[in-house]
């Protein structure tokens, strides 16, 4: 494991947000959802997210969830990822998100 600084870490913007709608994405390679998520005073943002395992669309709206806004967009086929959804694999290499078990603001920065 790499040690990195605490001004390293500062560097990264893991912000929290609240799922608005939820797309099916057929295209992507891997199953996968596009997710369009309030960040509060930082806007709405679009995400892709393999999160099909675990959760359904109706599930994930409304539920809030961390992500790293300061990454650069990042093409994945003809849509444009906006920010990085943040997650665990379980034993199975699903994925389960990254999120807080009372409401805060959109937008709050995890301190």
């Amino acid at each position: 494991m790499q040690e990195i600084t605490w001004n390293d870490f500062e560097k990264v913007e893991l912000r929290i947000g609240t799922i608005l709608e939820v797309f099916e994405f057929p295209e992507a390679r891997k199953p996968a959802y596009k997710v369009s998520v309030d960040f509060g005073e930082l806007g709405v943002k679009m995400s892709s997210a393999q999160i099909t395992k675990h959760y359904t669309k109706e599930e994930l709206v409304g539920k809030q969830i961390v992500g790293v806004i300061n990454f650069p967009k990042k093409q994945i086929g003809k849509f444009m990822s906006e920010f990085l959804v943040t997650g665990f694999a379980d034993e199975n290499g699903d994925i389960v998100l990254t999120s807080v078990d009372k409401k805060v603001p959109n937008g709050s920065k995890l301190i």
